[in-house]
């Protein structure tokens, strides 16, 4: 019999006891964690984010999944671009540019800030998880925020017989040199945090972010993908594209050049049996041909209150899959 802790009151969703975990990546990632973080309370709430982004620039560590969450959750993310510091500057940059240092890859004047204490403590021998945690907390985000490893666990990309770094890829080559595969590096592991928090979910939820490159590469890490088959009572899923579009980002391109179709119904195939429900926006309800568990709903998120509408929408379609 399921235990009815998830309710719709006159007042929205109310969890008690339900424990809460999204998967996270980039700007749609980000959105919705913010959604579920204005809901769930902040001990039943643990976004667990792509690090495969990470990489050495300037001398720092530069995490831009996990500050795209955490500047997002505090509320100081820039609105215009999804990523980096609201009201930033960027005189160093163009000094670095001026002494003819690597500016392809720009740091506002307020992120370095970021990037700075990060690279100090963990030079000081603190992990990545301990580093994220400090940076949360004087942030004052409550959620746990946690990477998906403490290991580096860069992605790669192989175009026409070339392996890029994924922020060469992303960021210099403005993600235009076709993708033939993406490599995911091997033996990465998740922390003792991450396993604790997948082994005592309730529900997982797997945030509209690129299935290639922001949700595969924590999935790499062993063991989630196993705790994710075993674990949740269910686990949820929700479509990155729209009408034959990624929201934003390469997704749609990077599935066209795999020889993937670009739909909702190709990515709900692509996360197939490790996927309990899918969510998927109403424009493409009569093209939505995968067969399962399926929910349409409007899954844009154009501002604060379409996060928090998102969040409760696909809460409340998690819960009714469960009492189903």
């Amino acid at each position: 019999m399921t235990d009815h802790r998830l309710r719709i009151t006159d007042n929205g969703l109310r969890i008690t006891d339900y424990r809460i975990v999204c998967l996270a990546g980039g700007v749609g990632g980000a959105k919705l964690a913010a959604g579920l973080a204005h809901i769930v309370p902040p001990a039943n709430l643990t976004v667990i984010v792509n690090t495969g982004d990470d990489f050495q620039h300037l001398g720092l560590t530069v995490c831009p999944d996990l500050d795209t969450v955490m500047y997002t959750l505090a509320g100081m993310a820039n609105a215009e671009t999804g990523w980096g510091r609201a009201g930033e500057s960027w005189r160093t940059m163009e000094m670095v540019a001026q002494l003819g240092g690597p500016d392809w890859f720009s740091l506002g004047d307020l992120d370095l800030a970021t990037h700075l204490t990060r690279t100090q403590l963990l030079s000081e021998g603190q992990t990545l998880t301990a580093v994220t945690h400090h940076l949360c907390t004087h942030l004052h985000i409550q959620p746990a925020i946690l990477p998906m490893s403490d290991q580096p666990a860069p992605t790669m990309i192989e175009s026409d017989g070339r392996i890029l770094p994924f922020q060469t890829w992303f960021v210099r080559e403005r993600w235009q040199p076709p993708v033939s595969k993406i490599i995911l590096p091997e033996d990465v592991k998740a922390t003792h945090a991450v396993v604790r928090a997948l082994e005592t979910a309730d529900m997982v939820i797997i945030a509209p972010s690129n299935p290639f490159v922001s949700i595969d590469p924590i999935l790499n890490v062993y063991p989630i993908r196993a705790l994710l088959e075993d674990v949740p009572q269910v686990v949820t899923a929700v479509s990155p594209i729209i009408g034959g579009q990624a929201v934003k980002g390469p997704a749609a391109k990077m599935m066209q050049e795999m020889g993937m179709e670009v739909s909702a119904t190709a990515v709900a195939r692509y996360y197939g049996d490790l996927v309990d429900l899918f969510i998927y926006d109403r424009q493409d309800e009569g093209a939505f041909e995968e067969r399962g568990e399926a929910v349409a709903m409007d899954t844009m998120m154009v501002d604060g209150d379409g996060r928090v509408r998102v969040a409760k929408e696909v809460l409340h379609a998690s819960l009714n899959f469960l009492e189903s």
